[in-house]
C-alpha cells in the first residue's frame, strides 16, 4: 500500500462559496476543456450525443432544494477531489499510482502505475474518482498542476481553470496551510467547513455555507423621485390616455 508524506510544505486547495454559486456549470465546462489537453488528458467521452452518454468529468455540480424558516432555496453543490490530508484513496493503492505530493499536498494519479483495480474509487467516500473505461485507468482532479505552475501564463491566470471561469467568484484557490493567506482568512471569516468531517479524512478543500436570508428590505439612502409631469403634444396625449 502507498504511504503518505509526514507533512506537506503547502496545502493547496479550493474554497467554494455555496452562497454565491449559481450552478451555471461554467466550472465544469472549463475543467473539461482544459484537462482534455492537460496533465491527465484525454478526458474520454463515450457516445456524448447518444442515449447512454458517459465519460470522465473531474468536476460536477449538483443542485438541491433546501427548506429554511424563510422558505425554500436552491443550493448548488460543486463536487470534485478534496485533496484530503489523510486520503484513503492513496493508502489503499497497491501500486503507488495514487500519491500525495509533499511539496503542495495535491493528490495525483500516475497513469503508468495504475492497473485500474478501482480500489481508490471504492475507498473515496466523496465519489471524486473517475474511471476512464477507454484507457483502463483512474483519473481525478489535479488542481490544474499544469496551469498553476505554468510560467508562460500571467500570474493572475495561474489558478485552476474552474476558478478562472467562475462568473460569480464562488471558487477560490490558495494555500490553506498558511493562516495568513487570503483564502485561509476567508474560511475563518465565513466559517468554512469540511465535507463529512466525521470520516476523519481532513479534506483540504472547504465549503462556505449559504448565508441566512432576511425579509427586511435593504436601506437605500436615495431621495424620492418627483412625479413626472405630462408633456404636451403627442407624447403628452399618449401619457394621459395610458394614465386613465
Amino acid at each position: 500500500m502507498t504511504c503518505l508524506p509526514a507533512q506537506t510544505d503547502k496545502k493547496l486547495g479550493l474554497v467554494i462559496d455555496l452562497d454565491t454559486c449559481v450552478g451555471c456549470q461554467a466550472c465544469v465546462t472549463a475543467c473539461k476543456e482544459w484537462n482534455t489537453g492537460g496533465h491527465m488528458a484525454p478526458l474520454t467521452d463515450i457516445d456524448p450525443y447518444g442515449g447512454d452518454a458517459d465519460g470522465v468529468w473531474f468536476n460536477r455540480v449538483h443542485s438541491y432544494e433546501h427548506m429554511t424558516e424563510m422558505g425554500g432555496r436552491t443550493v448548488n453543490f460543486p463536487r470534485s477531489c478534496l485533496h484530503c490530508e489523510t486520503p484513503a484513496c492513496v493508502t489503499v493503492c497497491p501500486t503507488g499510482a495514487s500519491y500525495k505530493r509533499a511539496s503542495d499536498g495535491i493528490v495525483l494519479v500516475d497513469e503508468d502505475k495504475c492497473i485500474g483495480c478501482k480500489l481508490c474509487s471504492w475507498a473515496c467516500p466523496y465519489g471524486a474518482r473517475e474511471f476512464d473505461t477507454d484507457v483502463g485507468v483512474m483519473k481525478k482532479c489535479t488542481l490544474c498542476v499544469d496551469r498553476i505552475y505554468n510560467d508562460n501564463l500571467a500570474e493572475e491566470d495561474r489558478v485552476p481553470a474552474c476558478v478562472a471561469a467562475c462568473p460569480t467568484s464562488a471558487r477560490h484557490f490558495g494555500d490553506l496551510g498558511d493562516p495568513a493567506s487570503a483564502i485561509s482568512q476567508l474560511v475563518a471569516e465565513r466559517g468554512g467547513v469540511d465535507l463529512m468531517p466525521e470520516l476523519g479524512y481532513h479534506p483540504t478543500n472547504k465549503y462556505l455555507p449559504p448565508r441566512a436570508h432576511t425579509t427586511r428590505a435593504a436601506s437605500v439612502p436615495a431621495p424620492a423621485l418627483e412625479p413626472v409631469r405630462a408633456e404636451g403634444g403627442f407624447l403628452g396625449w399618449v401619457d394621459r390616455m395610458l394614465s386613465h
